[in-house]
């Protein structure tokens, strides 16, 4: 019987010279998981998919796939492939002979080989492409080509850097729902990198958030968002309020804070007289006054400013004590909200997440 995991980074660390790319990495990658490295540019995550994919070999720390040390492994000789985000397909081949490409480079006979590529291109949804040449394809089917020459030699890791970075927003988003649907279907093992959080959000069964080389957080999507373990954390993915404050009192897990909006009552641990943030999402933020015992009053807030963005409103305002703390709070699209509206705010205990400075 197999282990399940089927990728692990054992303390990789990738130097140039003075500068690390890569510090002390330690991951496990799961048979079937959608894995994605989510970061800001130059955090080291493309480092990091380019050591799994042989292109770069680690300065110390091991590389493990399938039991196997690849560590100093070429990339012709380990189980996976990559997905560049040029997609790096050759403009003088048709498609057919650019998803057999990879048959043909381990001697699979040209039958059985155009045998495999055609099934590849109707599993990516371009049954009929096969005699068309690269340049009569949109961004989006070479993005298919790309991906059916990559599954046509069944690797175990089929590795993706940035894939979807060039096409325009809504080709994008199709094609994240394309990579998750033909990911689940083969039952594959994807590791995807991106700059996108609501990318990496809409797709991986878990994030790795690198920061400065590093594994800043670790864990599915909605954990990393709702509840992260950072304060880098807390400001990369998405919008947030992060609340300063000093800790006043610590009593069974209930941390009072001294913040500008008053004082907070909000579950976890931190030491007495310790400096922290109180992260709230601006969907977590309610207008009107708290009604119960697990809702935290933030005072009154002035509207400063109102964006439409579709889904909601997103409101700019300034709170706490004399107006001078921004938040930010959503309000459904159809809410009636101007700027210089003053509102009382609260947001649920359970909501409030505590971050140590």
């Amino acid at each position: 019987m197999k282990n399940d995991i089927l990728v692990s980074l054992k303390g990789v660390t990738k130097k140039y010279g003075n500068v690390t790319a890569a510090d002390n990495v330690n991951l496990t990658i799961s048979r079937g998981e959608f894995l994605v490295l989510l970061g800001p540019s130059g955090s080291g995550k493309t480092t990091i998919l380019s050591m799994m994919g042989g292109f770069t070999v680690p300065t110390s720390g091991q590389i493990i796939i399938d039991g196997e040390d690849v560590t100093e492994t070429p990339p012709a000789l380990r189980p996976t492939v990559t997905v560049f985000q040029d997609y790096a397909l050759f403009p003088h081949m048709s498609v057919l002979e650019n998803v057999s490409f990879g048959l043909a480079m381990q001697k699979v006979p040209k039958a059985a080989r155009y045998k495999r590529a055609e099934e590849c291109i109707d599993t990516v949804g371009l049954t009929g492409y096969g005699d068309r040449g690269i340049h009569q394809l949109s961004g989006g089917q070479r993005q298919r080509v790309a991906l059916a020459r990559a599954i046509a030699v069944e690797p175990a890791v089929l590795l993706l850097d940035e894939p979807l970075g060039a096409l325009d927003l809504k080709i994008r988003r199709q094609m994240q729902a394309e990579l998750v649907h033909l990911q689940k279907s083969l039952g594959a093992t994807f590791v995807h990198v991106t700059h996108d959080q609501e990318e990496a959000m809409s797709i991986a069964d878990n994030i790795a958030l690198i920061n400065n080389g590093k594994v800043e957080d670790y864990g599915p999507p909605d954990r990393i968002y709702l509840r992260p373990a950072t304060l880098f954390a807390a400001n990369f993915m998405g919008d947030s309020n992060l609340i300063e404050g000093t800790v006043l009192n610590n009593d069974n897990n209930q941390v009072e804070v001294d913040t500008s909006f008053g004082k907070l009552t909000i579950s976890g641990e931190a030491k007495q007289g310790s400096n922290i943030h109180i992260l709230l999402r601006p969907e977590q933020i309610r207008i009107g006054v708290a009604s119960n015992k697990k809702g935290v009053s933030l005072g009154e807030a002035k509207v400063r400013e109102v964006v439409f963005q579709g889904t909601h409103k997103l409101c700019h305002a300034y709170s706490g004590k004399q107006f001078k703390s921004k938040i930010m709070f959503r309000v459904s699209p159809d809410h009636s909200v101007v700027a210089g509206d003053i509102l009382s705010l609260h947001a649920l205990e359970p909501d409030a997440v505590l971050l140590r400075d």
